[in-house]
């Protein structure tokens, strides 16, 4: 099987009227499953939950915020208290919405492939620039020198 991980892999979904994408224009794409056990499992996560509970109250405040400054702006304030009476809510929907869409992306994710930012870096050494300017080429393997000694003390502690 395609992946190794020993499971059937998802089927093409067909497209229908509630289909977020018709079928013909991503014929080979592979569409997981979602199904309620998984949205469950998936959203009510100790982390997931925090996270629910986190933007549900940083919406809430965003009207709170507004209602302040439409009061402000109602006393007399000028027109920056009428402009953030209507930013503030602006704010907590367009919150609201980059939230929706990182649970649902996080619902439409593949639970076969690795973690989100689970992959590796690697270390890539600094070229030395030797053309040009002496000084300059003195001066860059002075720096190539102390880099090399960081890596080595950072490999000793390491190994």
């Amino acid at each position: 099987m395609p992946g190794g991980s020993g499971r059937p892999r998802a089927t093409p979904v067909a497209a229908g009227p509630d289909a977020r994408e018709p079928a013909h224009r991503h014929p080979d794409r592979q569409v997981p499953a979602v199904t309620v056990g998984g949205v469950w499992t998936r959203l009510l996560t100790p982390r997931w939950v925090l996270g629910h509970l986190v933007v549900a109250a940083l919406f809430v405040a965003t009207f709170f915020l507004g209602y302040w400054q439409l009061t402000k702006a109602e006393a007399g304030g000028g027109a920056v208290n009428w402009s953030y009476a209507l930013q503030w809510p602006l704010y907590g929907f367009m919150g609201l919405g980059f939230y929706v869409k990182m649970a649902r992306d996080e619902l439409h994710r593949d639970p076969d492939e690795d973690e989100p930012g689970t992959a590796v870096v690697l270390y890539q050494r600094p070229r030395v620039d030797t053309t040009g300017d002496p000084e300059l080429a003195a001066y860059n393997a002075y720096l190539a020198e102390l880099n090399a000694k960081a890596l080595g003390q950072r490999g000793d502690r390491v190994g």
